[in-house]
C-alpha cells in the first residue's frame, strides 16, 4: 500500500511539475512569433511543384539521363548528409548550435541555388542529351542538393529548440498553419498555375523558360529574406549538453531512440510508394492545372475550420490514435476517388474528374489540421525524448539518420519513376493534352491506386508509438528538472573561469 502511494505522489509530482513549468509558461514573444510565422510562410511560397515540369518542358532532360543524374546527385547526398550533421551536432557557438549556419549561409546558398532557373537562358533550343546542358544541369543539382541539406539540417534541429515548452510548440505549429494559409503562402503556385496553362493554351505570349524564370526568382529571395529575419530574431532556448557528444554517441542515440527508429521505419516502409503528382495527370489529361485549384475552392474554409479540432482531438486521443486514424481516413478518400475514375472511364472526363476531386478535398480537409500538427510535433517529441534518454540532444545527427536510408531509397524510387515513365510511353515536348490513351491511365493510376498499394506498409510502424500520455508527462517533468540543472551548471562553469 505504501508503494502504490508513492508511486501515486510521484506521478502527481511529475504532472504538476510539466503544469507549471510547461503549461502556464510561454517563452515565445510577440516579435518571434511573427518571426516564425514569416518563416513558416517562406517554407511554401515557392513553385517547387512545378521543378518536374521544368525539367520535362523547359530544361527538357531526357528521362534516362534524369535517372543517372538523379542517382548521383544522391549518393553526395548521402556523403554531405553525414559530415554536415556530424559538424553540426558539435558546434557550440554563444549563438547557439544551428543559428551561426543557419543566417551565415541562408543568403549565398539562396543566390547560387536561383541559378538554376536561369538554365533555359544559358542554353536555349536544346535536345534532352546536349551534353554542356546536361553537366551544368548536373552541376546546379549538386548545389542545390548542397545548399538545402545545410539549411534543412540546421533547420530541423533549430525548430525543437526555440522553446522547451511542448505545448507552446503545438500552439507555435497551429498558429503558423492556420494563418499563413490567409497570409498567401500558396498564392505563387496557384498563379503560376493559370499563367503554365494560359501559355500553353496559347492565350498570352510570354514564354515559359521566363514565367519559370520570374517566379523562381521573386519567390526564392522573397522566402530567403523571411527565413533569414526568423533567424536573426529567434532564439534557441533548449541548452546543448556542455560535452560535445561523439559519432558513437550519435549512432547510440540513434538506435535507442525507438521514436525516431519508428517514424524512419514507417517513411522507408511507405518511401516504396511508386507515385506521380496530381498535376501530372490533370496536365497531361485534362490540359490544365488550374482544374486542381478550381476544384480545391470549395473546401478551402474546411482546412482552416480542422485546427479548431486539434485541442479537443489531442485531449480524447493519443498522438498513435491521431496518426494512424488520419492515415487510414486518407487512404480510403483516395481509393473512393480512384474507383470513381474508373467507373466508365470517368477518369478522361474532364467536369466528373473535378467534381470529384472537389468531393475528396471537402473531406480531407477536415484531417488537414491534425495532419500538420500532430507530424510536426511528433518528431520534435521524438528529439525531447533523445534527451530524456541519453542526457543530450542530436537533432541533427538523428534527423541525418532518418533521412539518410530514406535518400537512398528516394534516389532508387525515382529512378524507377523516370524509366517508369518510359515504360508507359510518355512522350517529352508533346502538346498538352495530346499523350497515348494507355499513358492517360497510367498517369491516373500513378496518382491514386499504384502509390497506395505499394506505399500502403508504412502504417504499421505508426501503431507501435510508444510515447503514451502518462510516460509524456514524466518524460517532461523529469526533462524540466535536468534543464533547470544544466543552466545552473552552466552558469558555475562561467563564473569560474571569468575568476
Amino acid at each position: 500500500m505504501a508503494t502504490e502511494e508513492k508511486t501515486a505522489e510521484v506521478q502527481t509530482a511529475h504532472r504538476n511539475l510539466s503544469q507549471n513549468l510547461y503549461k502556464s509558461y510561454s517563452y515565445v514573444g510577440v516579435k518571434e512569433t511573427v518571426a516564425y510565422l514569416l518563416n513558416d510562410f517562406s517554407n511554401t511560397f515557392n513553385i517547387n511543384d512545378f521543378k518536374e515540369r521544368f525539367v520535362w518542358d523547359v530544361i527538357k532532360v531526357d528521362f534516362s539521363i534524369a535517372a543517372i543524374v538523379n542517382i548521383f546527385t544522391s549518393a553526395w547526398d548521402v556523403i554531405n548528409d553525414i559530415l554536415i550533421a556530424t559538424l553540426v551536432d558539435n558546434t557550440r557557438t554563444r549563438l547557439g548550435k544551428f543559428r551561426p549556419y543557419l543566417i551565415a549561409m541562408q543568403l549565398p546558398l539562396t543566390l547560387l541555388a536561383l541559378l538554376y532557373w536561369f538554365i533555359p537562358i544559358f542554353f536555349p533550343h536544346t535536345d534532352g542529351t546536349y551534353i554542356p546542358k546536361l553537366i551544368v544541369y548536373f552541376g546546379f543539382c549538386v548545389i542545390q542538393e548542397t545548399a538545402e541539406t545545410f539549411t534543412s539540417i540546421a533547420k530541423s534541429g533549430y525548430m525543437s529548440t526555440i522553446t522547451p515548452n511542448p505545448n507552446e510548440r503545438i500552439r507555435l505549429i497551429t498558429l503558423a498553419e492556420l494563418l499563413t494559409g490567409f497570409m498567401g503562402e500558396d498564392l505563387p503556385r496557384y498563379l503560376f498555375g493559370v499563367v503554365y496553362d494560359l501559355i500553353n493554351a496559347g492565350k498570352i505570349s510570354l514564354k515559359l523558360g521566363n514565367a519559370f524564370l520570374g517566379f523562381g526568382v521573386v519567390t526564392g529571395l522573397v522566402s530567403s529574406l523571411f527565413t533569414l529575419y526568423f533567424f536573426l530574431v529567434s532564439k534557441e532556448r533548449v541548452m546543448q549538453s556542455i560535452e560535445r557528444p561523439s559519432i558513437k554517441d550519435g549512432l547510440k542515440a540513434i538506435f535507442s531512440n525507438y521514436p525516431v527508429l519508428l517514424m524512419c521505419l514507417s517513411d522507408f516502409l511507405g518511401g516504396f510508394a511508386i507515385a506521380s503528382d496530381e498535376k501530372n495527370y490533370f496536365i497531361d489529361v485534362h490540359g490544365s492545372y488550374s482544374l486542381i485549384t478550381l476544384a480545391n475552392i470549395p473546401s478551402s474554409p474546411n482546412g482552416s475550420i480542422s485546427y479548431a479540432f486539434v485541442k479537443p482531438l489531442r485531449e480524447k486521443f493519443s498522438s498513435k490514435a491521431l496518426w494512424v486514424g488520419a492515415d487510414i481516413y486518407g487512404d480510403m478518400l483516395v481509393l473512393g476517388y480512384f474507383l470513381f475514375g474508373l467507373t466508365n472511364k470517368n477518369y478522361l472526363k474532364k467536369i466528373p474528374m473535378v467534381v470529384a476531386v472537389g468531393i475528396r478535398e471537402w473531406f480531407a480537409k477536415w484531417a488537414f489540421g491534425v495532419n500538420k500538427v500532430i507530424n510536426a510535433d511528433l518528431w520534435n517529441e521524438a528529439m525531447d525524448y533523445c534527451e530524456w534518454k541519453n542526457g543530450y540532444r542530436m537533432e541533427a545527427t538523428t534527423g541525418v539518420a532518418k533521412n539518410l536510408v530514406l535518400k537512398i531509397q528516394k534516389s532508387l524510387m525515382n529512378t524507377v519513376k523516370n524509366l517508369l515513365f518510359k515504360k508507359i510511353g510518355y512522350i517529352q515536348g508533346l502538346k498538352i493534352g495530346t499523350q497515348d490513351a494507355s499513358t492517360k491511365f497510367w498517369l491516373f493510376a500513378l496518382c491514386t491506386v499504384v502509390p497506395l498499394v505499394t506505399g500502403s506498409l508504412g502504417i504499421v510502424p505508426k501503431m507501435l508509438w510508444p510515447i503514451t500520455q502518462k510516460k509524456r508527462e514524466r518524460m517532461y517533468a523529469e526533462l524540466a528538472e535536468r534543464r533547470n540543472k544544466l543552466v545552473t551548471d552552466y552558469n558555475d562553469l562561467l563564473n569560474e573561469e571569468n575568476n
